[in-house]
C-alpha cells in the first residue's frame, strides 16, 4: 500500500510532538510537512522545539524545515495539535482549502456538523461529514483528553442498561497542560482543584459522543452529568472516579463482562493503532495507577478498577487513560485510520 502523506499543524507543541512520535513509523501515513508558528518557520524541526518524547527523534524528521500553518502543504490530510487560542481559524481555513483536518483542539468539537469521534464508540457519526460545507475538505475532532476514557467506559453500560446520571472527579496529569505547563511551585506538594474550562467540556462532550446521529444532526444522550476537575503531580495519565446511575439493574459480574467484551470498528477492522482490548478491567483493589497502567496496549487502552456499589447512585469505579496517547494524538490517528479504511480519505491503494 502506498503511504498517505500527512502534515502536522502545531508540530512543536506537546501534542504535536506526540503526533510526530506516533506517525514516524506508521504503516499507512508518512509525515510530509511540519507546521508551526512564525517563530519556528524556516528552522530545522530539531532546532524549533525541545523534544520531550521518550523515544529518539528520527534524523530525517529532525532535519525537516518547519513551515507556516497555511494551505499549500504537500499533502491532503493534516493533524492539528494547535493551541485553542489559534486553532479555530487555521483549521477552518485548511478545511475550506480542501484538506481533511483531523483535530485534537477544542474549538470545533461542539459544532453541529463536526464529528466528535471515538472510533470504538460512535464511528457512525462520520456521517456528519456529508453535511459539512467544505467541498472536498472536512473537519473531524477527537474529544477532551479526559472525556475519551470516560465515554469509552460508559458506552457498554449505556448500550446494555442505559444511564440516568454520572458524577465524575478527574485527577489530570501535568502533560495535559502542555509545555512548560504548570509552574513547579504551584504543583509540587499540591493538588490544584481547577482547570480552566475543563468541567464544562467534561460535562457536555459525552452527551454528544454518546448521542444518536439523526439526519444532519446529533441528538445528545439525555443524562445528567456533573464533573469536578483537578490537576495532580503526575507526568502522564488521567485518573477519574465515576459514580453512575443506570436505568436498569445490573450486577458487578455483568458490568465487568460488558467492559471486557467491548469492541468497536477499530478492533473489527484491525486498524494499526487499535488496542486489542479497548477496556481492561483490573481486579487488584489498588488499581489502576498511572505509573503502572497508562501504557497498556501502547497507551491506547482504558483501564478500569474498583467497581463497587454506590450508596448515592448504583455503581462507582475508577478509570485511567493515557492523556496524550488515547486522549489526544493516538485517538486522532485512530480517527484517521478509520476514515482511511472507510474511504473518507480516498488515497488508500
Amino acid at each position: 500500500m502506498k503511504k498517505i502523506s500527512v502534515g502536522i499543524l502545531g508540530a512543536t507543541g506537546m501534542v504535536g510532538q506526540k503526533f510526530v512520535e506516533l506517525l514516524s513509523d506508521h504503516p499507512w501515513f508518512e509525515i510530509a510537512a511540519l507546521a508551526a508558528s512564525d517563530r519556528s518557520v524556516g528552522k530545522p524541526y530539531a532546532e524549533a522545539m525541545r523534544w520531550s518524547m521518550p523515544t529518539a527523534l528520527q534524523q530525517n524528521i529532525a532535519n525537516m524545515k518547519v513551515v507556516a500553518c497555511n494551505p499549500g502543504l504537500p499533502c491532503n490530510i493534516v493533524f492539528s495539535g494547535l493551541d485553542s487560542s489559534v486553532a479555530g481559524n487555521i483549521e477552518s481555513t485548511f478545511a475550506t482549502a480542501g484538506y481533511k483536518v483531523i483535530s485534537n483542539s477544542s474549538n470545533h468539537r461542539m459544532a453541529s456538523d463536526v464529528p466528535l469521534l471515538i472510533p470504538e464508540v460512535n464511528s457512525d457519526h462520520l456521517g456528519l461529514l456529508k453535511h459539512q460545507g467544505y467541498n472536498k475538505g472536512a473537519l473531524i475532532t477527537n474529544p477532551n483528553c479526559s472525556v475519551v476514557g470516560i465515554a469509552m467506559v460508559l458506552k457498554p453500560l449505556l448500550d446494555r442498561w442505559g444511564i440516568e446520571a454520572v458524577n465524575v472527579v478527574t485527577m489530570q496529569a501535568l502533560s495535559g497542560a502542555g509545555y512548560p505547563g504548570v509552574p513547579s511551585m504551584d504543583i509540587l506538594d499540591n493538588v490544584i482543584p481547577f482547570i480552566g474550562g475543563e468541567e464544562a467540556k467534561v460535562e457536555s462532550e459525552p452527551l454528544k459522543i454518546l448521542g444518536v446521529l439523526q439526519g444532519n444532526q446529533i441528538l445528545p444522550y439525555p443524562m445528567r452529568f456533573s464533573a469536578q476537575c483537578t490537576r495532580v503531580s503526575v507526568s502522564d495519565g488521567h485518573l477519574a472516579c465515576l459514580s453512575v446511575k443506570l436505568k436498569k439493574k445490573a450486577d458487578a459480574k455483568q458490568i465487568i463482562a460488558a467492559w471486557q467484551e467491548f469492541e468497536g470498528e477499530p478492533q473489527r477492522l484491525k486498524l494499526p493503532m487499535a488496542p486489542k482490548r479497548p477496556i481492561i478491567y483490573l481486579d487488584d483493589e489498588k488499581h489502576p495507577q498511572p505509573k503502572l497502567h497508562r501504557n497498556l496496549e501502547e497507551g491506547m487502552a482504558v483501564s478500569v478498577g474498583r467497581l463497587r456499589e454506590c450508596s448515592l447512585f448504583d455503581w462507582k469505579f475508577v478509570i485511567l487513560s493515557h492523556n496524550t496517547v488515547r486522549g489526544a494524538a493516538g485517538c486522532a490517528i485512530l480517527n484517521a485510520e478509520l476514515m482511511a479504511k472507510k474511504g473518507y480519505l480516498g488515497e488508500m491503494k
